[in-house]
């Protein structure tokens, strides 16, 4: 049994109660991206997931690493999740502290220009890695993979993404915008607790699989 450090396990406990909030058009497409992790898992093959957004520094890290943390907490341990864009930047330090705000463990090197970190939700699990990186690089999956679009901009940029299997649209508002003003720490806890509702909500689909 897969222990999550008790601040990220109280934090998902609280989402738990948060699934009512998700607008009825939104669980659509989670249902969907639910149903195919369900069908690899069935088909006892892992399920690949990459999130992609344009720069990969902060709504696709925050949907891998809640992701990975959801299938954690739902013992799924056969989801594999990445994250890439379609420009390379780095790995935001407001997501970055957002995610060590709600109970992640992180260490890597910030003074990099494109710092690799490892962050951590349990001492059971391997850590997840996350830089910014395009979505076709290495470590990512190069084929048989589902493909989740977390901005307008990355599905735009993205008509085709090669080697998906399947491509699922899940988008977020970018709290870029707070960057610099007074709203900058709760436009990013925000975010950060949407994002982890619903991918915790997709998880949730797969109890009794």
């Amino acid at each position: 049994m897969i222990v999550l450090y008790p601040e990220i396990y109280a934090f998902l406990q609280e989402a738990e109660s948060h699934f009512d909030s998700i607008a009825a058009g939104r669980k659509e497409e989670l249902h969907r991206l639910s149903g195919y992790i369900k069908q690899k898992l069935e088909n006892h093959q892992h399920a690949l997931l990459t999130f992609i957004c344009t720069h990969n520094s902060r709504r696709s890290h925050f949907s891998q690493i809640w992701a990975q943390a959801a299938a954690a907490y739902y013992q799924v341990k056969e989801v594999v999740c990445y994250s890439g864009g379609t420009e390379v930047t780095a790995f935001n330090p407001n997501a970055v502290k957002a995610l060590q705000d709600a109970g992640f463990r992180i260490t890597g090197n910030v003074h990099e220009t494109n710092p690799h970190y490892l962050v951590r939700f349990s001492d059971q699990f391997p850590p997840v890695e996350a830089f910014s990186k395009k979505y076709p690089d290495a470590p990512n999956p190069q084929a048989n993979y589902g493909a989740v679009l977390t901005c307008d901009h990355a599905d735009e940029s993205c008509p085709i993404v090669f080697g998906a299997e399947e491509r699922f649209k899940i988008a977020y508002s970018d709290p870029k915008l707070s960057d610099g003003t007074p709203q900058q720490e709760a436009v990013y806890k925000e975010r950060s607790g949407q994002i982890a509702t619903e991918m915790l909500y997709v998880f949730s689909l797969m109890n009794g699989r």
